[in-house]
This record gives C-alpha cells, sequence and structure tokens, in this order.
C-alpha cells in the first residue's frame, strides 16, 4: 500500500508538470487571449455610455419654516400646533410614496426616452427607473437626513431630474397640509357658526317669551285701570325685575304696551344675545383661515446639488482588470483544454 501511494503522488506530479509545461510552451496563446480580453474591455469602457450620479441631502425644516402652518392654533382656539417632525414626516412620506414615484416615470422619464425605446414593457421601463431614481433613508435611527440619487447619461439631466424630485414632493406635502389646516378651520368654523345660530335662536325665543309674559301684564293693568306706575312705595325690584316679576303688571298699561310694540319691532336680536360678538370674530377668523404656501416649508436642502463633471460608470480601471483576468482565465482553460484531448488518445 505504502508502494501504491507514492506512485500515486508521483503520477500527479507528473501530471501538473506536464500541464505546466504545456502552458509555458504555449504562453503566446495565453499571453494572447489575455491581450485580448483587455482590448475588448478597454473598448467596452471607452465606448459606453457614462453615467452621472447627482445626489441631494433633505433634512427637517426649522420652527420659523412652518410658523405660518400654525397661525391662530392655539389653546383657546382648540387646535393643536403642528411640530416641525410632524411636518417632516408628511414630506418624507411623500418623498418615498409610489404614487410620487410613478408620476415622475410617467411625466419626466418615459417623456425622455426616444419613441423606439417607450415601446417596450412597462414593467422592464419601470425596473429601470427604480435604478435611476433611488431615495436613500437614514442609515442610522438617530438621522433624519434623506438622500435622493440620480444615475442618468446627462449631467444635466441628472441634476435637473434629482431637484424637481425632491420640490415635486415639498409641493405635495404643502398641499397635504394646507388642505389639512383647511378642513379643520372649516370645522371649527362651522360649529362656531351653529353655536351663533342656536345663540340667536335662544335670544329669540327669549324675547317671545318676553312678549306672552308681558301681555299678561298688560291684560292685568288694563282690567284694574292702572295706566302708569302707582305713586305709592313698592319693592322697586318687584315692579323693574322684568316679565318675572309678580308685580309687573304694577308697571302700567303705558309702560308695558310700549315696551311690547319695542319688542315685536325689533329687526334682530343680535345686540341683546350673550357672546355672540365673540362667537362672530372667531367664526370669521376660522373661516378665513388659510396658509400661504409661499411662507412655509416643509423640509431643507443640505446643501447645493452639485453638477456631476466625472462619470460613476463604467468604471474604466475595475472593466480592464476584470478583461486582464478573464483573458488570462480563458487562456489558461484553452491550453489546458487543448492539451487534454492532444495527449488523450496516446493515453
Amino acid at each position: 500500500m505504502h508502494v501504491d501511494s507514492n506512485k500515486k503522488t508521483g503520477l500527479d506530479d507528473f501530471e501538473f508538470q506536464r500541464f505546466v509545461c504545456a502552458i509555458f510552451r504555449q504562453k503566446f496563446v495565453v499571453l494572447g487571449f489575455t491581450i485580448l480580453g483587455a482590448v475588448l474591455a478597454t473598448a467596452y469602457a471607452f465606448l459606453a455610455t457614462p453615467v452621472y450620479e447627482a445626489k441631494v441631502y433633505v433634512v427637517p425644516p426649522t420652527q420659523n419654516d412652518v410658523a405660518n402652518f400654525n397661525y391662530g392654533r392655539m389653546k383657546e382656539s382648540e387646535l393643536v400646533p403642528y411640530s416641525v417632525k410632524f411636518v417632516y414626516d408628511i414630506y418624507t412620506r411623500r418623498l418615498q410614496a409610489e404614487s410620487l414615484r410613478r408620476d415622475f416615470f410617467r411625466k419626466v422619464y418615459l417623456q425622455s426616452l426616444t419613441t423606439d425605446e417607450r415601446k417596450s414593457s412597462q414593467d422592464v421601463l419601470y425596473s429601470k427607473f427604480s435604478q435611476v431614481l433611488r431615495v436613500v433613508p437614514p442609515l442610522k435611527e438617530s438621522s433624519d437626513r434623506y438622500s435622493v440619487v440620480v444615475q442618468a447619461n446627462n449631467p444635466e439631466k441628472a441634476k435637473a431630474w434629482v431637484t424637481a424630485y425632491i420640490e415635486q414632493a415639498g409641493d405635495l406635502a404643502k398641499s397635504e397640509m394646507i388642505k389639512n389646516i383647511a378642513t379643520e378651520s372649516e370645522v371649527r368654523a362651522r360649529n362656531l357658526e351653529q353655536q351663533i345660530s342656536a345663540a340667536r335662536d335662544r335670544s329669540r325665543n327669549e324675547r317671545e317669551d318676553s312678549i306672552v309674559r308681558l301681555g299678561e301684564a298688560l291684560r292685568i293693568a288694563e282690567s284694574i285701570g292702572l295706566e302708569r306706575p302707582p305713586a305709592i312705595t313698592v319693592n322697586q325690584s318687584a315692579i323693574a325685575g322684568g316679565e318675572t316679576g309678580q308685580l309687573t303688571y304694577m308697571r302700567g298699561s303705558k309702560a308695558l304696551k310700549a315696551e311690547i310694540e319695542n319688542l315685536q319691532a325689533r329687526k334682530s336680536d343680535d345686540a341683546f344675545t350673550d357672546r355672540l360678538r365673540d362667537l362672530q370674530v372667531k367664526y370669521n377668523f376660522f373661516k378665513g383661515l388659510r396658509a400661504d404656501a409661499a411662507l412655509v416649508a416643509v423640509y431643507r436642502q443640505d446643501g447645493v446639488v452639485e453638477l456631476p463633471d466625472y462619470p460613476v460608470k463604467p468604471n474604466k480601471v475595475l472593466i480592464l482588470m476584470l478583461g486582464v483576468i478573464s483573458g488570462l482565465i480563458l487562456g489558461l482553460a484553452f491550453v489546458l483544454f487543448r492539451g487534454f484531448f492532444t495527449a488523450k488518445p496516446n493515453s
């Protein structure tokens, strides 16, 4: 057994030396494949369409940026002020929304393609677009900085697209915020309008009740022939205590008639309605409450978008290295396989 093992090892060493010799004898073939791989890789690296990358970072707005969203939102108004985090969360949701990507894909990306390119499958085109535009969330949980990356074959296009995308997300977030404010203000205004209507109804009912009570007092005064208040000492609070007093008729029929006619001729009870003016002021405020999109911001751009001046693809050095390695491997494989088939008939 020991002799057989030595024979096998010697045979393996012989085969290895034979292949090494074969490679050495045909080194020019291996070199040719290597050069061919390098030439092809170089041709691809210099002929391939360059791809430029533009990147932009966005961060939360400042307190001043969202101040106009909170106009009129106080404890007295029962509307909770918006925080910077709340506003920025709306923006980041819009930034990552599939609806925005689809809209940008249809209106911007597809329009940049040729007629023949647009004839391809929409799914295939959208898959390519997903590689062209990427939204990168914060890498750390403690960070709130998002980035948007666009790769295009034109540096100006890459810069324009990345800028347009974050601005479009900002416009959508602003519209959502303004719509929320308008809806809340409208609901608050309707509540106040109902309170105003209820206060007016209450005043009208009280006036009608006063007319009924004064009418009864008038009939009593007329039945006893009391035209004017008597010149006797009477508890004045009982007489002047309004229609609810037991001795209202003591005011005399003349005064009671005048008051009844005045109440019947009254066109509006607003001046006699408690808290009505306060309610009307609040109603008018919330009815006209709107946020100006030009005075607010839902994000801040961290730095400027630089115009890319060097393509990220193709990586010429890497492609050249891969071409050389691939040519070398193919050359070695060709020599080994040719040596194997050449030596087979002689075995």
